[in-house]
């Protein structure tokens, strides 16, 4: 256990995996010292701790924290929406650079802690290496641009923030659309095809490693900007392979192709791995195990996934134990939607 972390301690964008794992980790250790927020057009996410708060309206901000008086800030808010962040440039910035400054502003003035979660796709991708920390952002999307735009928010009025690059959170979200696995998974339970890229590669990171690391960074302070993503290099066809697997899915449902075929909207990164290295040596040790946990599901080549199929015998309940949960070093497991509406209606 780390010591506790300045509090009061705000989470933001909890409507996404990172924000609604962190929310339940805090609030289980240090109860109703920990707020969450989401935008108020998010009115199905209801719960302890939990307030609606329009990030991009400076005054509802200013007000939550003098209300509050936040001591620490966990920044996971923001929209990987890529298709919905090209075709609406000015939304996306609204969303993810007009609410950084906004939350950067007030931790500033209540001289708050910063954690502040930026992404992998702050790169376009390239095959040779994986990034590191001194190599310049180049973004393909208006997405990724935007979340460069927000990391110089951070840099620019408050130096001394830990900024995490972050890669693919694998952990339960609260819609069950909101996560990688959410998504691959839904289109297989209905029996309908998902078409993933073959040569677009990511560091997938357990959400129950994340937390953990949040709390170590918010108790024992580092600044500056960080790679955070797993030890292990997936591509997305690979990660519906393993979905498939672990789910017992219908292995024909699985399509792979090139992101040159896939059309230009959005455009799509290539291997955007990021070497963590930097941050590993920061704290002293290596904070993520490998997303999935165990070797014997990393697919060896495009068929993996059908010879598995008959070996593994997935279900649904496999894919909450061994992809959305660390079966190493298990955490806390946040409500879905209908458990959490079930316990506030009686449903």
């Amino acid at each position: 256990m780390s010591p506790p972390p300045p509090l009061p301690m705000l989470i933001t964008g909890i409507a996404g995996v990172p924000g609604y794992n962190a929310l339940h980790y805090f609030r289980s250790l240090y109860g109703d010292q920990v707020i969450g927020i989401r935008q108020p057009s998010m009115w199905p996410l209801v719960g302890e701790g939990i307030v609606a708060c329009d990030v991009e309206d400076a005054d509802q901000v200013n007000a939550l924290w003098a209300k509050y008086r936040f001591a620490s800030l966990l920044n996971c808010g923001g929209s990987c929406r890529l298709k919905s962040c090209e075709l609406d440039p000015e939304m996306a910035h609204r969303v993810n650079v007009t609410s950084t400054e906004n939350m950067i502003r007030a931790a500033v003035c209540y001289h708050a802690q910063v954690i502040h979660l930026s992404i992998d796709l702050v790169y376009a991708g390239r095959e040779d290496r994986g990034y590191h920390e001194h190599d310049p952002p180049d973004p393909v999307t208006v997405y990724g641009a935007k979340m460069v735009e927000a990391e110089q928010v951070v840099r620019r009025s408050r130096p001394d923030a830990c900024l995490l690059r972050i890669s693919l959170p694998m952990g339960i979200s609260f819609s069950g659309h909101a996560g990688a696995i959410d998504w691959i998974s839904s289109r297989f339970k209905q029996g309908k095809p998902a078409t993933l890229y073959i040569d677009e590669a990511r560091t997938p990171t357990y959400t129950d490693c994340m937390n953990r690391l949040f709390a170590r960074l918010l108790a024992r302070p580092i600044e500056g900007t960080f790679h955070a993503g797993g030890t292990r290099r997936l591509s997305l066809y690979q990660i519906a392979q393993i979905v498939s697997v672990v789910g017992g899915y219908d292995p024909d449902c699985l399509q792979g192709c090139p992101r040159m075929e896939a059309g230009p909207m959005p455009p799509r990164a290539g291997d955007v791995t990021m070497d963590s290295s930097k941050l590993a040596d920061a704290i002293g040790c290596e904070p993520f195990d490998p997303w999935p946990a165990d070797d014997a599901l990393v697919p060896t080549d495009p068929e993996w996934h059908y010879r598995m199929a008959k070996q593994f015998g997935g279900s649904e309940s496999a894919v909450h134990r061994l992809l959305y949960c660390n079966p190493i070093r298990p955490g806390i497991v946040p409500p879905s939607r209908d458990e959490l509406w079930g316990e506030r209606f009686g449903k």
